[in-house]
């Protein structure tokens, strides 16, 4: 249980100890947000966020991220109309040196004008970053047109003039009124306990500040609506991005619970109203979602949806008849229990990690008074009933104060007053709700298992032929599944290029026993999810649920596996959407440079083909070609199967036995030519009229068993990550990105090294520049050993971070059985890191790093 703790100074400590992994979190929330801006402060909440990693009083710029990862910790911040939130994880062994840079940082920012000046333009990037996503213009114009007087109608990023105009003493201000011990909760959960982090926090965070107390937030009221209000405009994207929206409360109001389970109801999940009739049964949508947002003050209660642009108007209708449905009658009692059960299960997955604990605490504590306020809101939501879910429906969704905005391609032919008449259509016929399908047999839930803790993973080969690999884990009352095959792109040819994504979305749409609906019922039913995976090597079905639910959820996951329908009608509908998925892929230049980058390295091999497909490869994909594709390379033989959590390893081996160990058969290796690296540099580029030019520079890998590739994961971390050359050359010292990065990705065939920058077009030469001379820099010096050490620290820490759900340890388990790697990185990794030299690293990028046998793309201006 968390606990509570005030610091002589007014702070607030909240801790919870966890020790399901030796890891902790630390997160400083601050109780001020873009909101709380005054007139000529917009975008200043956002930029000091970014100033406390830019030096303080005893640490340079860039020093507070490589203090963190020199011990293998992850350090980052957001911000948001009511909060600034500092969050540090990192090993526990490390937890006093974690808190002591994350409280240097919030304490003693050194606000140095330079750096100032600097990161200025690095906010200014982020802001043309966001200008060329369509989702963040669209949700731009929802709020702008939600919100006439209050300032959540304003970006939190501010724009390029407000940004540019702040000075030092602009800054300072506004953190000295803001930034004063009474307005922050420090929260720390994982492998900490309560007697030395309270020593530390008190000499860290608490003593006199030198402020004066905060004053109460002052923000304007916003007026109630009293008419509809509209924003449809014409954009440079392939599909409608569409808002309906209604005014909504705030988090403390006592309709909040109501209104979740009524957004849950609407659209989350694929068995919620919105998805199945809309999306599923009229095919009028690509995405489809329903929320609830509610912030500190009055927000917003909506639906977003995408579709292409001539079905926009009936999307609007379809969606109006759902909602005015919503209010006409009262849901299924059996739906709201599913939907009370989800509710109450997902308060058990936030507690996989310590972060995710950590920002749930952070949030009832700095928004609703107290962690307590946890406890009464699950009480609400647990007594709610059918008629109650009506009543706040009606209560809130009212089509006559109702906000649509929309962002509409040339074809969308959409205007206000067609799209008034849309929705008063849609609203005068409530859609009738769906008849009730007969209780999900659950059977006898199986007991929480007792035994060891964590127990040492089980290798077991299954008559069949297939792997299994199991690990006992109690300490929270889940199970995770994921069964693997090597596939993916690198089975696929031009002609049949994205039938691997097309057979994992049909995995769970459907088996010979059960239709797609109820496969998405079930899975609700069991407090859980699943869904397929489709990768450039590999492909794969993932589980995860409560534990008690094993043997029925087992069931349900081995029938998707086995014996999925592929029946015509699910192959029409999921092959539509993802021809959509195509389109809507020009609306992301990031994307469109690495797919442009693949297919500049690779000319012959399969790497070099997008994951989705191509148009033309995928209008002719159909049912007898998913079958042809399952039949080949999902057969049990090839299977390996991970199952992690709270579980006893006998019962798996009898389910897995009774389900995967009567195939036959030795499975059939897929042999791919390989492909020679670049004879010569390659450079490709695509036009594209947006803010940044997307840059990817790259060179032909390595594979997945290469010994030299945990030295290649140490070159990239030392050119990485916030501390890492890269970051601190291109984006600290020159203010040329918002975005810089650099990754290594094997495969089972030779992979790729790749380094992103999205950049002003006038900067794009000096940005290829820079990131050049950092390629030969790490080629012709070695590393020093500082970077070595802080580099091996940073991924042995993110590798154990990133493992903490049950979910993350199933798939490297499962995939790397599948490559025939066993059990090595699961057990081996940090020990195969910290072998690594600095003469390896130079040796591995002396052999990669060619910039005579390179590839670069770019997309933009």
């Amino acid at each position: 249980m968390p606990a509570r703790h005030r610091l002589t100074n007014g702070l607030t400590l909240v801790h919870e100890a966890l020790h399901t992994a030796r890891v902790v979190a630390f997160q400083v929330w601050v109780q001020v947000g873009s909101a709380d801006e005054g007139p000529e402060e917009a975008g200043l909440a956002h930029l000091h966020e970014h100033m406390l990693f830019k030096g303080t009083a005893k640490r340079g710029p860039g020093e507070v991220a490589r203090d963190i990862e020199a011990h293998g910790g992850e350090v980052n911040a957001w911000t948001s109309f009511d909060h600034t939130v500092y969050h540090v994880v990192m090993a526990s062994d490390f937890a006093r040196v974690g808190l002591e840079v994350l409280a240097d940082a919030v304490r003693a920012p050194a606000f140095d004008a330079v750096e100032l000046a600097r990161e200025v333009e690095v906010v200014v990037e982020e802001i043309k970053r966001a200008e060329d996503s369509p989702a963040r213009r669209a949700s731009r114009d929802l709020f702008e047109r939600s919100f006439l007087r209050h300032p959540y109608r304003l970006p939190v990023l501010g724009t390029q003039a407000s940004v540019r105009s702040v000075t030092r003493e602009n800054i300072t201000d506004f953190y000295r009124r803001h930034y004063v011990p009474e307005s922050m909760v420090l929260v720390a959960v994982g492998d900490v306990e309560e007697a030395p982090l309270l020593d530390w926090a008190e000499a860290l965070l608490g003593g006199d500040w030198g402020r004066k107390r905060p004053l109460p937030r002052s923000r304007p009221v916003e007026p109630p609506r009293t008419a509809q209000r509209w924003l449809l405009r014409d954009d440079d994207v392939k599909e409608a991005h569409v808002h309906l929206s209604f005014a909504g409360p705030a988090v403390a109001h006592e309709d909040v619970p109501a209104l979740d389970v009524l957004a849950m109801l609407a659209g989350q999940g694929e068995n919620s109203r919105l998805q199945r009739a809309v999306k599923r049964e009229a095919r009028l949508v690509n995405d489809i979602s329903a929320y609830a947002y509610t912030p500190l003050d009055p927000g917003l209660f909506g639906v977003g949806f995408t579709t292409a642009g001539p079905h926009a108007l009936r999307a609007l209708q379809a969606t109006a008849e759902v909602l005015s449905g919503l209010a006409a009658e009262p849901c299924s009692q059996a739906e709201l229990q599913t939907l009370q059960a989800l509710v109450e299960s997902d308060a058990i997955y936030q507690r996989e990690t310590v972060q995710g604990l950590a920002r749930k605490l952070g949030f009832y504590e700095t928004s609703l008074g107290g962690f307590e306020a946890e406890g009464r809101y699950l009480a609400k939501v647990a007594a709610l009933t059918p008629e109650a879910l009506r009543t706040v429906a009606r209560k809130t969704l009212d089509a006559g104060t109702a906000v649509v905005t929309a962002l509409l391609p040339q074809d969308g032919r959409a205007d206000e007053a067609a799209a008034a008449r849309a929705l008063e259509a849609g609203w005068s016929r409530p859609r009738a709700t769906p008849t009730e399908r007969p209780p999900i047999p659950r059977g006898t839930p199986t007991p929480r298992t007792k035994g060891v803790e964590v127990s040492a993973p089980l290798v077991h080969v299954l008559p069949g032929g297939a792997t299994l690999l199991v690990r006992e884990e109690r300490t929270v009352p889940l199970v995770a599944l994921r069964g693997a095959f090597v596939a993916g792109t690198r089975a696929e040819t031009e002609a049949d290029n994205g039938i691997s994504h097309l057979v994992a979305r049909l995995l769970t749409k459907g088996t010979a026993s059960r239709t797609a609906e109820e496969v998405a019922q079930e899975a609700e039913a069991y407090s859980g999810a699943l869904g397929g995976a489709a990768g450039r090597n590999s492909l794969s079905l993932q589980g995860e649920f409560l534990s008690r639910h094993l043997e029925r959820a087992f069931h349900l996951f081995s029938d998707c596996l086995l014996h999925p329908g592929f029946a015509e009608e699910e192959v029409a509908r999921e092959r539509h959407l993802q021809l959509q998925d195509i389109v809507a892929r020009e609306d992301r230049p990031t994307s469109l440079a690495f797919d442009l980058f693949a297919r500049t390295l690779y000319q012959r091999h399969p790497y070099r083909l997008p994951l989705s497909g191509e148009r033309d490869s995928v209008q002719r994909l159909d049912g007898a070609a998913a079958r042809a594709y399952h039949a080949r390379f999902l057969q049990p033989a090839s299977l390996t199967l991970a199952v992690i959590g709270d579980v006893r390893a006998e019962d798996v081996l009898r389910l897995a036995e009774a389900a995967f160990g009567g195939g036959t058969g030795k499975p059939q290796p897929l042999s791919v030519e390989p492909e020679a690296r670049p004879v010569e540099r390659r450079r490709s580029q695509r036009t594209l009229a947006r803010a940044q030019s997307n840059l990817v520079l790259g060179f032909r890998g390595l594979r997945v068993d290469e010994e030299d590739r945990h030295a290649l994961n140490v070159l990239t971390t030392v050119l990485s990550g916030q501390g890492g050359r890269l970051f601190v050359e291109l984006r600290d010292k020159r203010s040329m990105a918002y975005s810089v990065a650099c990754m290594a990705v094997e495969g089972v065939d030779p992979g790729h090294i790749a380094v992103y920058i999205g950049t002003s077009p006038d900067k794009r030469d000096a940005a290829l520049s820079g990131i050049e001379a950092e390629l030969k820099r790490i080629v012709e010096e070695p590393i020093t050993q500082a970077e070595l050490e802080r580099a091996q620290a940073h991924l042995i820490g993110s590798h154990e971070i990133g493992l903490q759900r049950n979910s993350s340890r199933a798939a490297l388990l499962a995939l790397d059985g599948a490559y025939g790697l066993g059990l090595e990185n699961f057990l081996h990794f940090a020990e195969k890191v910290r072998a690594v030299t600095a003469q390896d690293v130079q040796a591995v990028g002396a052999r990669l790093l060619q910039l005579q046998h390179s590839a670069l793309a770019e997309v933009g201006p």
